[in-house]
């Protein structure tokens, strides 16, 4: 990939002022295939500056030119689709059938969702004899992490441009290749110059300087809850406006009257989705005590059959981690969880037998888990279950709400009602009834320490404006 040496700033591909460079590694082979551009503060500064010359302009066009012009980076995309898969595919270890079905399709479900949304969305309103406006926040810095590259990317730069925002975006060093991708896409469809920059680089480098720079308005974070308390403080000495996607470690509660076969299979494949590396995904399986041998029985013939294997065969189902770093530290915590008690079901510690190479994970279950242990506490990053036992509705829920997380849940009952007041009562962002397909219009975000604001839809828009009242405007 050419781009891969180079930023987008104000409209032109050029050649970074940093020297530094970073080999990008296909985590199933481990093996170098790229290397890539990383920038430094200079770099950043002359990406500020290029979207603080375009915002005026953009942030005065009409939504009628914005909407078209979402509509052409639709168009442009979906004739790239497969680019972008085999992208994800390389840059982090998807298998290529997820990398389509599962990665690739983010990118046009976002952009069909803020489109419908613009669909009469009132950026002005009359209450009484005060207009209300929505404007802009200004020039935004964007800070993506590498597990669902297309899907943060197009969830943060589609509405901000929907806003008549300008932008500096920072993806992940470990999946970059697809934002550079998305910046082709954007060029081609004509993005104003300015209005759009890309700098690659690690956190302490371009992301510290884009939270701490002046000429930001905004900073948009997906990623650890360490790295996004470290981002609101870098922000807090300019005022920034910090939107913050961070950590999960969801629960799953399947009620005493479920098909329990199906509900621990589908909340297997849940927590195996994208090989574990997700914030909202069920990682906590929460069932009564006395279903908790069958339960764990069902999981471990359902983590068996989960096919691994090289991530360009169709048939593969989980493919390696992200890295070696994560690969060790899923390793850590497996061990962990054996060395605190938990009974190990399937899987554990070492790769898979016959790979030798790749960051490849044994899918792992594990059952008798007590909320003290760190496997029912950390956020793992791994296809890794841990199914925990309670008595009573009322504990299922004190144990789904007892962490510091909030950004997900997930209730399992025949009936629907029940599963409705047992999702009142969890403290997340989002609850999944009884595996509901994604809702891309639905905001998506979390309490506690997995965030504020809230990105997909409507919501995700409104984090792009500022309201301004025009008091004494007049009815007329």
């Amino acid at each position: 990939m050419t781009r891969a040496a180079q930023f987008y700033i104000g409209g032109q591909w050029v050649t970074p002022l940093s020297a530094a460079g970073l080999d990008l590694i296909d985590p199933a082979t481990e093996r170098t295939f790229a290397r890539l551009a990383m920038g430094n503060g200079a770099d950043v500064d002359r990406a500020v500056a290029a979207a603080r010359g375009a915002l005026p302009a953009y942030a005065d066009s009409p939504v009628s030119e914005r909407v078209a012009l979402l509509r052409r980076i639709l168009q442009i995309y979906r004739r790239r689709y497969d680019e972008f898969a085999e992208t994800m595919r390389r840059e982090m270890g998807s298998p290529i059938t997820f990398a389509r079905d599962g990665q690739a399709v983010r990118g046009v479900a976002h952009l069909e969702a803020i489109l419908k949304v613009l669909d009469g969305f009132a950026f002005e309103e009359q209450r009484g004899t005060t207009r209300l406006r929505l404007e802009p926040v200004g020039v935004c810095a964007l800070i993506t992490p590498w597990n669902w590259p297309i899907n943060q990317i197009v969830v943060k730069i589609a509405p901000a441009l929907a806003a008549g925002c300008a932008m500096v975006i920072k993806p992940s060093e470990y999946s970059p290749l697809s934002a550079l991708l998305f910046a082709e896409v954007l060029d081609e469809a004509g993005v104003p110059a300015g209005v759009f920059n890309l700098v690659n680089g690690d956190g302490p480098t371009v992301g510290a300087a884009l939270a701490r720079h002046p000429g930001v308005d905004m900073v948009s974070f997906t990623g650890s809850t360490r790295a996004g308390i470290e981002v609101a403080k870098m922000a807090a000495d300019t005022v920034k406006r910090v939107a913050q996607e961070l950590g999960g470690k969801s629960a799953n509660i399947l009620l005493d009257d479920v098909n329990l076969p199906e509900a621990v299979s589908r909340g297997v494949a849940a927590c195996f989705t994208n090989s574990g590396q997700s914030c909202s995904i069920p990682t906590r399986m929460l069932v009564p005590h006395a279903m908790m041998e069958e339960a764990a029985d069902i999981a471990k013939a359902a983590a068996q059959a989960f096919r691994l294997g090289p991530t360009d065969s169709p048939a593969t189902q989980l493919g390696p981690l992200v890295n070696r770093n994560q690969f060790n530290r899923v390793q850590a915590l497996i061990q962990a969880g054996i060395d605190e008690g938990a009974r190990l079901v399937t899987g554990g510690t070492g790769r898979p037998e016959g790979f030798e190479r790749g960051y490849y994970v044994k899918p792992t279950v594990f059952s008798h888990v007590t909320p003290q242990m760190t496997i029912a506490r950390e956020e793992i990053f791994g296809p890794v279950l841990s199914i925990m036992g309670y008595e009573s509705e009322a504990q299922a829920i004190d144990i789904a709400n007892g962490t510091d997380y909030g950004l997900a849940a997930y209730v399992q009952s025949g009936d629907r009602q029940r599963a409705r007041r047992v999702a009142r009562k969890l403290k997340a962002g989002g609850v999944h009834i009884n595996y509901p397909p994604a809702d891309f219009l639905a905001p998506f975000g979390g309490y506690k320490r997995s965030g504020n604001g809230r990105e997909w839809g409507e919501a995700g828009l409104r984090e792009y404006l500022e309201i301004k009242s025009l008091v004494g405007y007049g009815e007329d």
